[in-house]
């Protein structure tokens, strides 16, 4: 199983938190597709498995228009054995979605949208610069489901400062009703390259305490799991049925090609690529030099148990214990055993059916259990 993911580099406004990749400046968009397509050519030997999800992620890969991409989903079609392909997921802002489009998505074969609207509150959408409103974020949603988008996603953003918790219990409630299958919600973080992080360093705006954040991830998790949802991965919850495939061979180790600046490929073994993330850069080299400008680091072991350790403890289905030690000879509860001992301690983690996984408790400390077992 390999997946394609298309990073679309363009957003028509800059989001206070983002640190992703991207440009408001639309000049270099049609020159950017041309490049993905010269890549798609390229590119056609570096995964010989059947694709069987493909990913439009960005930026926004609703900015898009329908020729752009039908001509990059059909490049996808001819290059590579698409038969098996078992999810098509597109990336959308809410202010893109009109019936027109959903109609056009639904033709070219779009089987799964993820809706980024992050909040239901009007003064969060304006913190984080959003360029759509409350009200858009429920027509989007009903208008996509009403054009027979069953598989569906939406994003929402916790740990929002100044934010009473009411705020965001009603923000679930809201999701809840709409009956969504697929949640995806994470903690708002303060990247220094953007705007929050400029304006935390002026002291012009202060993030959420720790203590503030784990309560609203608490309440998350539980009332989600009421509801019917799987919390299959830290930030991703599903009813079942509706994991995302795309995701879930990221966390698995499956191999994937990135397409576009600023993305990255893994072969499945050891060694990744990253592509410029520079829109310009990516363009010239590949108009100019008939080349690709990207940078390839080969996984060392220790990167290869390290990434393992990170990516499938914070999934459902946990870290494979034999499979580090098929693969990498490495006994996590043996050579890790006084780091594994304290989180026993702290109930933190446990081993079932030979996988080491988070408790409930555990799950509010993912990212530093997973480093102090790195090797």
């Amino acid at each position: 199983m390999s997946g394609i993911y298309f990073h679309i580099p363009f957003c028509k406004q800059a989001c206070h938190y983002c640190d992703f990749h991207f440009s408001t400046s639309l000049k270099l968009k049609n020159d950017v597709v041309k490049g993905m397509l010269w890549e798609l050519d390229k590119q056609k030997e570096y995964i010989n498995e059947n694709i069987e999800t493909i990913y439009f992620g960005g930026g926004t890969p609703s900015i898009l228009s329908i020729d752009e991409l039908s001509v990059l989903l059909d490049k996808v079609h001819n290059n590579f054995n698409t038969s098996g392909v078992k999810e098509v997921t597109l990336e959308a802002n809410p202010d893109d979605i009109t019936k027109e489009k959903l109609a056009f998505w639904k033709k070219l074969g779009i089987t799964r949208l993820s809706i980024g609207l992050q909040s239901f509150y009007g003064p969060h959408l304006e913190l984080m610069n959003r360029a759509h409103n409350a009200e858009e974020s429920l027509n989007a949603v009903k208008m996509a489901q009403d054009a027979g988008f069953n598989n569906l996603t939406i994003d929402l953003i916790y740990g929002i400062p100044y934010q009473d918790h009411s705020v965001w219990y009603k923000d679930l409630e809201t999701a809840l009703s709409l009956n969504v299958p697929h949640i995806s919600s994470y903690c708002l973080t303060v990247e220094e390259k953007t705007a929050l992080g400029a304006w935390t360093k002026k002291g012009k705006f202060k993030p959420a305490e720790d203590e503030y954040a784990a309560e609203q991830f608490e309440h998350l998790v539980k009332t989600l799991s009421q509801n019917g949802y799987d919390h299959y991965e830290i930030s991703n919850f599903a009813k079942p049925g509706f994991y995302s495939q795309h995701n879930s061979a990221y966390w698995k180790g499956k191999p994937y090609l990135g397409i576009g600046p600023g993305a990255h490929s893994f072969n499945g073994s050891d060694s990744r690529q990253y592509n410029v993330s520079n829109n310009a850069k990516y363009v010239k080299s590949i108009v100019q030099q008939n080349t690709l400008m990207f940078d390839k680091e080969m996984l060392t072991r220790a990167d290869g148990i390290n990434e393992y350790i990170l990516t499938t403890l914070r999934t459902i289905w946990g870290c494979d214990l034999q499979f580090l030690l098929d693969n990498y000879q490495f006994d996590l509860l043996k050579e890790m055993k006084e780091e594994v001992d304290r989180f026993y301690a702290s109930d933190w983690i446990k081993v079932k059916n030979n996988h080491l996984m988070l408790t409930e408790k555990g799950k509010l400390f993912a990212d530093k259990i997973s480093s102090e077992l790195f090797v």
